[in-house]
């Protein structure tokens, strides 16, 4: 149990000026694992403030320096790499063996890719007679999510921290436990006062203050494409810079000549990752309609071997869903796909069995599903998988980018150059082809209500920098 009673505002611990808390709840016993304050607008305002008072000297803080606070943050987010697993697999539900690879193991190997890419960002560079410089953007208002909570956060606040911008952070009141460790390890490796600052609280009240604040030069957000539009029309009276990343509704494309036996199987499991509490999840899985029940029959399969099991344990099956919010918003979903006559060739309704104290869903194959239908185009957050046929190439491209989102996807073929060509076509921000690993320092961002702007390595620095030319 960890119950936090303060905020961390310039360099300090301090009491929100609101009287209310927030209870966190573990996702597999639910019951409270701890609680955090319910900040309010005020709160929002003695962050900015700090935050505006430290700018100055560290954006002037040489690149070295700044470098110098990055290595160590990751060396201090490796230390308690640990404690930081077990409670987002409290929190979100991810097994431990995965929370540990990525809930923990992610965000530590980004802040040090931020650190490593100072050695060589170009802070600026001459075009005839300018000087053009690439300056911190200013004060960043960070609003982050819960599913993968404190990777998120330091995709913003180690990119900001490395351009030169001081942070109002605002996690997600869902899971916020990770960024009071977070704040925590910033305290302890003596980070300027003023230049990270935490306020917990709600999106319509903390949320809402951060991206109206005219003392925010930029707001990057992470969550629901309805909230990120709030977020957006909410900045757009200070004209303040925004980057949003939203919702996904990825497609997954296995052509006719792919080996089904060995990717059909990982392309459940890049939907169900997470318990498919992943923006990037393939949810939509494309297949040739000459090898249509095949793909099934094999999908299904997969989701027989797919254990659904206690996060605590070692392995890797799949936890609960992190609410009941959730959980609850996933059925609705399953019940909508057979209402509007797609065929549930695994799973289903209801809770899997032994499973019933805890968010728990049965990982879900829906076949017979075109894409107009409602669990192929709206972003479910669940483990359920949509199988929708094509007949070819052209038409796998078409159906693929029939969608409101445009945020990751997949292509699977023998041959290397035809995916390729396939994945380019695709109007989305990432392709995963013939199951390419993750990239940390690759862009991450997306296409059409997906959002705009890019996380993520050199890309993720340039995210918080301004542009200024002097003609000599």
């Amino acid at each position: 149990m960890r119950n936090f009673e303060n905020i961390y505002i310039d360099g300090a611990w301090v009491p929100s000026e609101g009287s209310g808390s927030i209870e966190v709840i573990n996702a597999a016993t639910e019951q409270v694992m701890g609680s955090i304050p319910d900040g309010v607008a005020s709160d929002v305002d003695r962050a900015v403030s700090a935050a505006r008072g430290a700018f100055d000297a560290w954006s002037q803080t040489p690149v070295e320096e700044r470098q110098k606070y990055l290595v160590r943050l990751n060396e201090a987010l490796q230390a308690r790499s640990a404690e930081i697993a077990e409670t987002i697999a409290g929190e979100v539900g991810m097994p431990i063996t995965w929370s540990t690879m990525i809930q923990a193991g992610l965000p530590a190997g980004n802040m040090a890719t931020f650190a490593t890419l100072l050695d060589s960002f170009e802070f600026e560079e001459e075009i005839g007679n300018s000087l053009v410089v690439k300056e911190p953007v200013g004060v960043v208002g960070a609003i982050t999510p819960w599913n993968y909570p404190l990777h998120q956060i330091i995709c913003k606040v180690g990119g900001a921290l490395a351009a030169g911008c001081t942070i109002v952070l605002k996690p997600s009141e869902i899971a916020p436990l990770n960024a009071f460790i977070l704040a925590e390890i910033i305290h302890e490796v003596g980070l300027p006062a003023g230049v990270f600052n935490l306020v917990s609280g709600n999106g319509p009240t903390v949320g809402a203050a951060i991206s109206a604040h005219p003392g925010i030069d930029m707001v990057s957000f992470t969550g629901s494409s309805r909230a990120g539009k709030q977020v957006a029309a909410s900045a757009a009276d200070s004209i303040k810079r925004v980057a949003l990343e939203l919702g996904g509704k990825s497609a997954n494309i296995v052509l006719d000549d792919a080996d089904f036996a060995a990717v059909i199987p990982k392309g459940v499991f890049a939907c169900f990752l997470n318990s498919g509490q992943t923006c990037t999840a393939h949810t939509r899985m494309l297949v040739p309609n000459s090898r249509y029940d095949e793909a099934v029959e094999i999908a299904a399969a997969a989701v027989a071997a797919t254990q659904v099991d206690d996060p605590t344990k070692e392995g890797m099956h799949l936890g609960p869903l992190i609410s009941q919010a959730q959980w609850d918003r996933v059925q609705a979903y399953i019940q909508k796909g057979i209402d509007e006559g797609a065929v549930v060739a695994a799973g289903g309704l209801g809770k899997p069995e032994g499973n019933e104290t805890g968010y728990f869903v049965k990982p879900t194959v829906f076949a017979n599903v075109t894409n107009d239908m409602t669990i192929a185009q709206e972003e479910i957050f669940g483990p359920v998988l949509s199988i929708i046929g094509y007949d070819d190439d052209d038409d796998a491209v078409r159906i693929a980018n029939d969608s409101l989102y445009g945020l990751s996807g997949g292509v699977w073929s023998a041959d290397q150059d035809r995916a390729m060509s396939v994945a380019r076509r695709m109007r989305t921000g990432a392709v995963d082809v013939n199951g390419g690993s993750f990239n940390i320092a690759a862009p991450f961002g997306g296409y059409k209500q997906s959002g705009y702007g890019r996380e993520n390595g050199p890309y993720g620095i340039e995210e918080f920098l301004q542009t200024k030319s002097m003609q000599r």
